[in-house]
């Protein structure tokens, strides 16, 4: 379908009535032509491009928004600017994409994981410091270079703790 298209978009800039498509036609008629509605005339450019992602994003199929959403995606490409392309379609198709959702899992798990840390370190050195009093600025470098795993450690450990060598001992017997 791909290779139709350009080929189709191909012969249309040849014959230069590129511009003069009545975009309705493009749109409503026949959805297969809906990409290149982006290359239509229009008094706003911009509203143009908001119109074909509006008609893609309210198809029911959702293989056939995927696939109309990158052929306008593409042929855009050959009017406007990426970045208003990427802003106009990424709304609400690339919300759908298994891509997308995979990559926004991965982000979340990884915040999740770094605030646990981040409040296991905070939560280990205070109760360090109540413990056994200050802590070297060398031994809270080294504290806060642990893993996740390591800090807990640490805070089952602290709790044998009466002096601030049983920090620096610790580190010494437990550093990877």
């Amino acid at each position: 379908m791909i290779l139709v298209i350009l080929g189709t978009i191909s012969l249309i800039a040849r014959w230069s009535i590129l511009f003069a498509l009545d975009r309705a036609e493009c749109t409503i008629q026949k959805l297969w032509l809906l990409p290149l509605a982006t290359l239509t005339a229009a008094d706003s450019l911009v509203q143009l491009l908001q119109q074909v992602a509006l008609q893609v994003s309210t198809m029911e199929s959702s293989q056939q928004r995927h696939e109309l959403s990158a052929y306008a995606q593409l042929i855009a490409g050959l009017r406007f600017d990426k970045a208003l392309i990427r802003q106009v379609f990424q709304e609400g198709i690339m919300r759908e994409s298994v891509i997308y959702q995979e990559i926004l899992q991965e982000g979340e798990t990884k915040g999740k994981l770094e605030g646990k840390s981040e409040e296991a370190l905070s939560l280990v050195l205070r109760l360090l410091s109540r413990r056994v009093g200050s802590i070297s600025p060398n031994a809270q470098a080294q504290i806060q270079a642990l893993s996740l795993p390591q800090i807990e450690a640490l805070g089952e450990a602290l709790l044998d703790f009466s002096t601030p060598d049983d920090i620096t001992h610790w580190l010494q017997d437990n550093q990877a």
